[in-house]
Protein backbone atom coordinates (compact mmCIF):
# COMPACT_ATOMS: atom_id res chain seq x y z
CA UNK A 1 0.00 0.00 0.00
CA UNK A 2 1.76 3.17 -1.24
CA UNK A 3 0.67 4.84 1.89
CA UNK A 4 -0.19 2.97 5.14
CA UNK A 5 -0.55 5.88 7.23
CA UNK A 6 -3.37 7.78 5.61
CA UNK A 7 -5.19 4.29 5.30
CA UNK A 8 -5.20 3.97 9.29
CA UNK A 9 -5.92 7.39 10.02
CA UNK A 10 -8.99 7.37 7.22
CA UNK A 11 -10.40 4.58 8.84
CA UNK A 12 -9.72 6.13 12.36
CA UNK A 13 -11.19 9.83 11.04
CA UNK A 14 -14.30 8.03 9.08
CA UNK A 15 -15.09 5.00 11.12
CA UNK A 16 -18.55 5.11 12.58
CA UNK A 17 -17.00 2.64 15.31
CA UNK A 18 -16.70 3.91 19.02
CA UNK A 19 -19.35 5.89 18.42
CA UNK A 20 -20.32 5.38 22.07
CA UNK A 21 -16.80 6.26 23.22
CA UNK A 22 -14.93 9.16 24.59
CA UNK A 23 -13.40 10.57 21.35
CA UNK A 24 -17.03 11.92 19.05
CA UNK A 25 -17.03 14.47 22.29
CA UNK A 26 -13.27 15.47 22.41
CA UNK A 27 -12.81 15.64 18.37
CA UNK A 28 -16.21 17.85 18.23
CA UNK A 29 -15.24 20.17 21.12
CA UNK A 30 -11.28 20.30 19.13
CA UNK A 31 -13.49 21.16 15.98
CA UNK A 32 -15.30 23.63 17.82
CA UNK A 33 -12.10 25.25 19.25
CA UNK A 34 -10.84 25.43 15.77
CA UNK A 35 -13.91 27.10 14.08
CA UNK A 36 -14.42 29.95 17.28
CA UNK A 37 -10.84 30.68 16.76
CA UNK A 38 -10.61 30.92 13.19
CA UNK A 39 -14.30 33.47 12.84
CA UNK A 40 -13.11 35.42 15.46
CA UNK A 41 -9.57 35.72 13.65
CA UNK A 42 -11.78 36.80 10.34
CA UNK A 43 -13.87 38.92 12.25
CA UNK A 44 -11.24 40.79 13.69
CA UNK A 45 -8.78 41.17 10.62
CA UNK A 46 -12.14 42.03 8.19
CA UNK A 47 -13.09 45.09 11.18
CA UNK A 48 -9.80 46.18 11.97
CA UNK A 49 -9.00 46.32 8.19
CA UNK A 50 -12.11 48.25 6.96
CA UNK A 51 -11.86 50.93 9.99
CA UNK A 52 -8.74 51.77 8.84
CA UNK A 53 -9.46 52.21 5.31
CA UNK A 54 -12.85 53.81 5.97
CA UNK A 55 -11.04 56.22 8.28
CA UNK A 56 -8.02 56.91 5.82
CA UNK A 57 -10.36 57.23 3.10
CA UNK A 58 -12.44 59.81 4.93
CA UNK A 59 -9.00 61.56 6.09
CA UNK A 60 -7.81 62.04 2.48
CA UNK A 61 -11.15 62.82 1.06
CA UNK A 62 -10.70 65.93 3.13
CA UNK A 63 -7.18 66.96 1.75
CA UNK A 64 -5.56 64.38 -0.15
CA UNK A 65 -2.29 62.46 0.08
CA UNK A 66 -0.07 64.60 -0.42
CA UNK A 67 0.12 68.89 -0.16
CA UNK A 68 2.37 70.88 -1.64
CA UNK A 69 2.00 74.32 -0.11
CA UNK A 70 4.13 77.66 1.07
CA UNK A 71 7.40 76.71 3.17
CA UNK A 72 6.57 79.68 5.05
CA UNK A 73 2.85 78.39 5.85
CA UNK A 74 1.91 77.80 9.49
CA UNK A 75 -0.41 74.70 10.21
CA UNK A 76 -3.92 76.80 10.17
CA UNK A 77 -6.69 77.73 7.66
CA UNK A 78 -5.23 80.95 7.20
CA UNK A 79 -2.78 80.39 4.69
CA UNK A 80 0.58 81.90 2.78
CA UNK A 81 -0.06 81.69 -1.00
CA UNK A 82 2.12 80.00 -3.65
CA UNK A 83 1.81 80.94 -7.53
CA UNK A 84 0.91 78.08 -9.28
CA UNK A 85 2.09 77.78 -13.20
CA UNK A 86 1.69 75.44 -15.91
CA UNK A 87 5.49 74.34 -15.50
CA UNK A 88 4.71 73.01 -12.22
CA UNK A 89 1.48 70.88 -12.56
CA UNK A 90 3.10 70.04 -15.78
CA UNK A 91 6.06 68.71 -13.88
CA UNK A 92 4.20 67.18 -10.88
CA UNK A 93 1.62 65.13 -13.52
CA UNK A 94 4.77 63.64 -14.66
CA UNK A 95 6.58 62.93 -11.52
CA UNK A 96 6.25 59.08 -10.76
CA UNK A 97 3.50 57.75 -8.76
CA UNK A 98 1.57 60.66 -9.27
CA UNK A 99 -1.93 60.24 -10.62
CA UNK A 100 -4.01 64.30 -9.99
CA UNK A 101 -3.00 67.14 -8.79
CA UNK A 102 -5.21 69.69 -7.84
CA UNK A 103 -5.33 73.29 -6.40
CA UNK A 104 -7.03 74.79 -3.48
CA UNK A 105 -7.36 77.42 -1.70
CA UNK A 106 -8.89 78.02 2.83
CA UNK A 107 -10.28 80.50 4.49
CA UNK A 108 -11.71 80.38 8.28
CA UNK A 109 -14.82 82.71 8.64
CA UNK A 110 -18.06 82.58 10.51
CA UNK A 111 -21.37 81.17 9.07
CA UNK A 112 -24.32 83.04 10.28
CA UNK A 113 -28.21 83.09 9.53
CA UNK A 114 -30.81 84.76 11.38
CA UNK A 115 -30.76 83.40 14.68
CA UNK A 116 -27.32 81.01 14.60
CA UNK A 117 -23.87 81.10 13.91
CA UNK A 118 -20.96 78.52 13.61
CA UNK A 119 -17.10 78.43 12.47
CA UNK A 120 -16.29 77.54 9.43
CA UNK A 121 -13.52 76.89 6.97
CA UNK A 122 -14.11 77.59 3.12
CA UNK A 123 -12.46 75.51 0.72
CA UNK A 124 -12.07 76.76 -2.68
CA UNK A 125 -11.71 74.16 -5.34
CA UNK A 126 -11.47 74.77 -9.50
CA UNK A 127 -12.02 73.01 -12.15
CA UNK A 128 -9.79 70.48 -12.07
CA UNK A 129 -10.61 69.17 -8.04
CA UNK A 130 -11.74 65.36 -7.69
CA UNK A 131 -15.23 64.81 -6.87
CA UNK A 132 -15.50 61.65 -5.94
CA UNK A 133 -15.25 61.26 -2.45
CA UNK A 134 -18.09 63.99 -1.98
CA UNK A 135 -20.40 62.70 -4.85
CA UNK A 136 -20.04 59.19 -2.74
CA UNK A 137 -20.79 60.89 0.69
CA UNK A 138 -23.38 63.61 -1.06
CA UNK A 139 -26.97 63.08 0.80
CA UNK A 140 -29.00 66.04 -0.88
CA UNK A 141 -28.99 68.17 -3.69
CA UNK A 142 -26.23 67.92 -6.16
CA UNK A 143 -22.68 69.06 -6.83
CA UNK A 144 -21.94 72.46 -7.94
CA UNK A 145 -20.18 73.28 -11.38
CA UNK A 146 -16.89 75.22 -11.58
CA UNK A 147 -16.97 77.53 -14.92
CA UNK A 148 -13.18 79.40 -15.19
CA UNK A 149 -14.57 82.04 -16.46
CA UNK A 150 -17.43 83.06 -13.93
CA UNK A 151 -17.64 83.31 -10.16
CA UNK A 152 -20.21 81.11 -8.83
CA UNK A 153 -21.75 81.98 -5.17
CA UNK A 154 -23.03 78.11 -4.71
CA UNK A 155 -21.66 75.64 -2.07
CA UNK A 156 -21.77 72.53 -0.85
CA UNK A 157 -21.84 72.24 3.41
CA UNK A 158 -22.53 68.99 6.07
CA UNK A 159 -25.86 67.65 6.90
CA UNK A 160 -23.83 68.92 10.66
CA UNK A 161 -23.85 72.51 9.91
CA UNK A 162 -27.24 72.47 7.89
CA UNK A 163 -28.77 70.86 10.51
CA UNK A 164 -27.35 73.01 13.18
CA UNK A 165 -28.24 76.24 11.25
CA UNK A 166 -31.34 75.04 10.10
CA UNK A 167 -30.85 75.38 6.40
CA UNK A 168 -31.19 73.23 3.74
CA UNK A 169 -30.75 72.78 0.06
CA UNK A 170 -31.59 75.90 -2.10
CA UNK A 171 -31.18 78.09 0.84
CA UNK A 172 -28.57 80.81 1.45
CA UNK A 173 -26.71 82.38 4.63
CA UNK A 174 -24.25 84.86 4.82
CA UNK A 175 -20.28 84.04 5.41
CA UNK A 176 -18.29 86.67 7.48
CA UNK A 177 -14.34 86.98 7.31
CA UNK A 178 -12.38 88.90 9.60
CA UNK A 179 -9.46 90.49 8.41
CA UNK A 180 -8.18 94.27 8.02
CA UNK A 181 -11.55 95.17 6.70
CA UNK A 182 -13.95 92.31 8.03
CA UNK A 183 -15.93 91.13 4.63
CA UNK A 184 -19.26 89.55 4.04
CA UNK A 185 -20.23 87.08 1.39
CA UNK A 186 -23.49 85.24 0.73
CA UNK A 187 -23.50 81.91 -0.51
CA UNK A 188 -26.39 79.32 -1.47
CA UNK A 189 -26.17 75.48 -0.73
CA UNK A 190 -26.54 73.23 -3.59
CA UNK A 191 -25.83 70.67 -2.13
CA UNK A 192 -25.86 68.30 1.52
CA UNK A 193 -22.64 65.97 2.04
CA UNK A 194 -22.26 63.57 5.09
CA UNK A 195 -19.05 61.53 5.71
CA UNK A 196 -19.09 60.63 9.56
CA UNK A 197 -16.43 62.26 10.36
CA UNK A 198 -17.26 65.10 12.61
CA UNK A 199 -13.68 66.86 13.01
CA UNK A 200 -14.08 67.88 9.30
CA UNK A 201 -17.97 67.81 8.98
CA UNK A 202 -18.27 71.28 11.14
CA UNK A 203 -15.72 72.58 9.47
CA UNK A 204 -15.49 72.75 5.69
CA UNK A 205 -17.74 74.31 3.39
CA UNK A 206 -16.57 73.68 -0.03
CA UNK A 207 -17.23 76.29 -2.50
CA UNK A 208 -15.13 78.14 -6.06
CA UNK A 209 -11.79 78.93 -5.61
CA UNK A 210 -12.22 82.23 -6.70
CA UNK A 211 -14.38 83.16 -3.85
CA UNK A 212 -11.44 83.11 -1.34
CA UNK A 213 -8.77 84.57 -4.35
CA UNK A 214 -10.93 87.58 -4.02
CA UNK A 215 -11.22 87.59 0.00
CA UNK A 216 -7.57 86.97 0.36
CA UNK A 217 -7.27 89.69 -2.51
CA UNK A 218 -5.12 86.92 -4.17
CA UNK A 219 -4.05 86.81 -8.29
CA UNK A 220 -5.73 84.00 -10.14
CA UNK A 221 -2.34 81.81 -10.05
CA UNK A 222 -2.07 81.78 -6.31
CA UNK A 223 -3.51 78.88 -4.05
CA UNK A 224 -2.93 77.91 -0.89
CA UNK A 225 -1.04 74.84 -2.00
CA UNK A 226 -1.68 71.50 -4.68
CA UNK A 227 -3.43 68.58 -3.50
CA UNK A 228 -1.89 65.29 -4.75
CA UNK A 229 -3.14 62.05 -5.01
CA UNK A 230 -0.49 59.09 -5.50
CA UNK A 231 -1.15 55.82 -7.45
CA UNK A 232 -0.05 53.90 -4.57
CA UNK A 233 -0.75 54.47 -1.04
CA UNK A 234 1.77 51.69 -0.04
CA UNK A 235 4.29 53.75 -1.40
CA UNK A 236 2.91 56.86 -0.20
CA UNK A 237 5.79 57.23 2.36
CA UNK A 238 8.74 57.10 -0.35
CA UNK A 239 6.58 59.53 -2.73
CA UNK A 240 6.58 62.05 -0.69
CA UNK A 241 9.98 61.91 0.57
CA UNK A 242 11.44 61.85 -2.81
CA UNK A 243 9.07 64.86 -3.95
CA UNK A 244 9.96 66.56 -0.83
CA UNK A 245 13.76 66.66 -2.02
CA UNK A 246 12.93 67.15 -5.63
CA UNK A 247 10.54 70.40 -4.91
CA UNK A 248 12.73 71.60 -2.19
CA UNK A 249 14.99 73.80 -4.77
CA UNK A 250 12.24 75.20 -6.98
CA UNK A 251 10.79 78.51 -5.96
CA UNK A 252 7.45 80.11 -7.77
CA UNK A 253 7.72 83.46 -9.59
CA UNK A 254 7.25 85.32 -6.24
CA UNK A 255 10.62 83.55 -4.81
CA UNK A 256 8.74 81.44 -2.73
CA UNK A 257 9.60 77.79 -1.51
CA UNK A 258 7.47 74.73 -1.64
CA UNK A 259 7.07 72.36 1.34
CA UNK A 260 6.03 68.75 0.85
CA UNK A 261 3.98 67.16 3.57
CA UNK A 262 1.73 63.40 3.31
CA UNK A 263 -1.49 62.94 4.62
CA UNK A 264 0.32 61.33 7.43
CA UNK A 265 2.39 64.28 8.33
CA UNK A 266 -0.59 66.85 8.52
CA UNK A 267 -2.32 63.90 10.65
CA UNK A 268 -0.37 62.42 12.83
CA UNK A 269 -2.66 61.61 15.89
CA UNK A 270 -4.99 60.19 13.90
CA UNK A 271 -2.91 57.59 11.64
CA UNK A 272 -0.41 57.12 15.14
CA UNK A 273 -4.03 55.64 16.54
CA UNK A 274 -4.52 53.56 13.25
CA UNK A 275 -0.93 52.08 13.80
CA UNK A 276 -1.94 50.84 17.07
CA UNK A 277 -4.98 48.87 15.69
CA UNK A 278 -2.91 46.83 14.31
CA UNK A 279 -0.93 45.71 17.55
CA UNK A 280 -4.72 44.56 18.91
CA UNK A 281 -5.37 42.26 15.88
CA UNK A 282 -1.83 40.34 16.62
CA UNK A 283 -2.55 39.71 19.92
CA UNK A 284 -6.21 38.52 19.18
CA UNK A 285 -4.66 36.24 16.77
CA UNK A 286 -2.20 35.01 19.25
CA UNK A 287 -4.66 34.49 21.36
CA UNK A 288 -7.52 32.79 19.14
CA UNK A 289 -4.10 30.77 17.98
CA UNK A 290 -3.69 29.04 21.57
CA UNK A 291 -6.79 29.04 22.30
CA UNK A 292 -7.69 26.77 19.09
CA UNK A 293 -4.40 24.55 19.26
CA UNK A 294 -4.63 24.06 22.82
CA UNK A 295 -7.85 22.69 22.06
CA UNK A 296 -6.81 20.70 19.50
CA UNK A 297 -3.90 19.48 21.51
CA UNK A 298 -6.42 18.34 24.18
CA UNK A 299 -8.69 16.14 21.34
CA UNK A 300 -5.50 14.86 19.98
CA UNK A 301 -4.11 13.56 23.44
CA UNK A 302 -7.40 12.02 24.09
CA UNK A 303 -7.15 10.18 20.46
CA UNK A 304 -3.81 8.90 21.45
CA UNK A 305 -4.75 7.52 24.63
CA UNK A 306 -7.84 5.71 23.44
CA UNK A 307 -5.85 3.95 20.71
CA UNK A 308 -3.17 2.90 22.52
CA UNK A 309 -3.88 -0.64 22.22
CA UNK A 310 -3.79 -0.01 18.31
CA UNK A 311 -0.57 1.71 18.66
CA UNK A 312 1.01 -1.14 20.94
CA UNK A 313 -0.05 -3.86 17.94
CA UNK A 314 1.41 -1.55 15.52
CA UNK A 315 4.71 -0.98 17.05
CA UNK A 316 4.70 -5.01 17.82
CA UNK A 317 4.10 -5.77 13.63
CA UNK A 318 7.59 -3.14 13.26
CA UNK A 319 5.82 0.19 12.64
CA UNK A 320 8.07 2.94 13.61
CA UNK A 321 6.91 6.07 15.94
CA UNK A 322 7.37 8.25 13.39
CA UNK A 323 5.28 6.38 10.70
CA UNK A 324 2.78 6.35 14.13
CA UNK A 325 2.80 9.96 14.41
CA UNK A 326 1.82 10.23 11.04
CA UNK A 327 -1.17 8.50 11.55
CA UNK A 328 -2.29 10.96 14.03
CA UNK A 329 -0.99 14.23 12.55
CA UNK A 330 -3.03 12.97 9.24
CA UNK A 331 -5.91 12.80 11.99
CA UNK A 332 -4.96 16.41 13.01
CA UNK A 333 -5.08 17.52 9.76
CA UNK A 334 -8.68 16.34 8.98
CA UNK A 335 -9.78 18.07 11.91
CA UNK A 336 -8.44 20.90 12.02
CA UNK A 337 -9.23 21.14 7.89
CA UNK A 338 -12.66 20.55 9.21
CA UNK A 339 -12.93 23.23 11.95
CA UNK A 340 -11.90 25.42 9.44
CA UNK A 341 -14.03 25.07 7.18
CA UNK A 342 -16.95 25.91 9.83
CA UNK A 343 -15.00 28.43 11.04
CA UNK A 344 -14.48 30.15 7.41
CA UNK A 345 -18.65 29.97 6.91
CA UNK A 346 -19.47 31.05 10.24
CA UNK A 347 -16.52 34.21 10.04
CA UNK A 348 -17.15 35.23 6.37
CA UNK A 349 -21.17 34.73 6.89
CA UNK A 350 -21.07 37.20 9.80
CA UNK A 351 -18.76 39.21 7.99
CA UNK A 352 -21.41 39.50 5.14
CA UNK A 353 -24.33 40.37 7.48
CA UNK A 354 -22.49 43.48 8.59
CA UNK A 355 -21.59 44.46 5.43
CA UNK A 356 -24.55 44.73 4.03
CA UNK A 357 -27.34 45.52 6.90
CA UNK A 358 -24.72 47.42 8.67
CA UNK A 359 -26.00 45.62 11.66
CA UNK A 360 -23.92 47.24 14.65
CA UNK A 361 -24.11 50.78 14.84
CA UNK A 362 -21.18 52.64 16.31
CA UNK A 363 -21.06 56.86 17.65
CA UNK A 364 -19.42 59.03 14.55
CA UNK A 365 -18.17 61.22 17.46
CA UNK A 366 -16.29 59.19 18.78
CA UNK A 367 -15.10 56.60 15.89
CA UNK A 368 -15.63 58.75 13.15
CA UNK A 369 -17.80 55.99 11.16
CA UNK A 370 -21.70 55.38 12.06
CA UNK A 371 -21.49 51.18 11.85
CA UNK A 372 -18.83 48.51 12.06
CA UNK A 373 -16.86 48.49 8.92
CA UNK A 374 -16.32 45.18 7.01
CA UNK A 375 -13.42 45.23 4.75
CA UNK A 376 -12.51 41.17 3.83
CA UNK A 377 -10.33 40.57 0.71
CA UNK A 378 -9.07 36.95 -0.63
CA UNK A 379 -5.31 37.51 0.21
CA UNK A 380 -6.13 37.90 4.03
CA UNK A 381 -8.43 34.89 3.46
CA UNK A 382 -6.02 32.52 2.43
CA UNK A 383 -3.18 34.31 4.49
CA UNK A 384 -5.18 33.69 7.79
CA UNK A 385 -6.30 30.12 6.88
CA UNK A 386 -2.62 28.89 5.96
CA UNK A 387 -1.07 30.17 9.27
CA UNK A 388 -3.95 28.81 11.05
CA UNK A 389 -3.08 25.31 9.93
CA UNK A 390 0.43 25.42 9.20
CA UNK A 391 0.35 26.84 13.43
CA UNK A 392 -2.04 23.97 14.41
CA UNK A 393 0.08 21.78 12.65
CA UNK A 394 3.22 22.31 14.58
CA UNK A 395 1.49 22.35 17.62
CA UNK A 396 -0.01 19.05 16.65
CA UNK A 397 3.76 17.84 15.80
CA UNK A 398 4.90 18.29 19.48
CA UNK A 399 1.99 16.29 21.06
CA UNK A 400 1.99 13.18 19.00
CA UNK A 401 5.40 13.30 20.35
CA UNK A 402 3.16 11.24 23.25
CA UNK A 403 3.19 8.23 20.80
CA UNK A 404 7.26 7.27 21.31
CA UNK A 405 6.50 7.32 24.82
CA UNK A 406 4.27 4.01 24.48
CA UNK A 407 5.56 0.69 25.16
CA UNK A 408 4.03 -2.07 22.76
CA UNK A 409 4.09 -4.76 25.93
CA UNK A 410 1.87 -3.12 28.04
CA UNK A 411 0.19 -1.06 25.67
CA UNK A 412 -1.18 -4.33 24.04
CA UNK A 413 -2.84 -5.23 27.79
CA UNK A 414 -4.32 -1.45 27.79
CA UNK A 415 -8.31 -1.33 28.24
Amino acid sequence: MRNFELFIAKRIHFSKEGGQQVTPPAVRIAMTGISLGLAVMILSIAIIIGFKKEVRNKVIGFGSHIQLTNFDSNTSYESTPVAISDTLMGELYAYPGIRHVEPYATKPGILKTETDFQGIILKGVDDQFDWTFFRNNLKEGELFTIDPEKNTTDVIISRYLANLLQLTVGDSFLSYFVQEDIRARRFTITGIYETGFTDYDELFVICDIKQVRRLNGWDNDQASGLELLVDDYEKLDQTAEDLFFYMAEKTDRLGNTYFVRSVKDLNPMIFNWLDILDMNVVIIIIIMLAVAGFTMISGLLIIILERTNMIGILKALGHTNAGIRKVFLYISFFLIGKGMLWGNIAGILLCAIQHYTHLIKLDPATYYLDAVPIDLSIRSLILLNTGTLVASMLMMLGASNLISKIEPARSIRFE
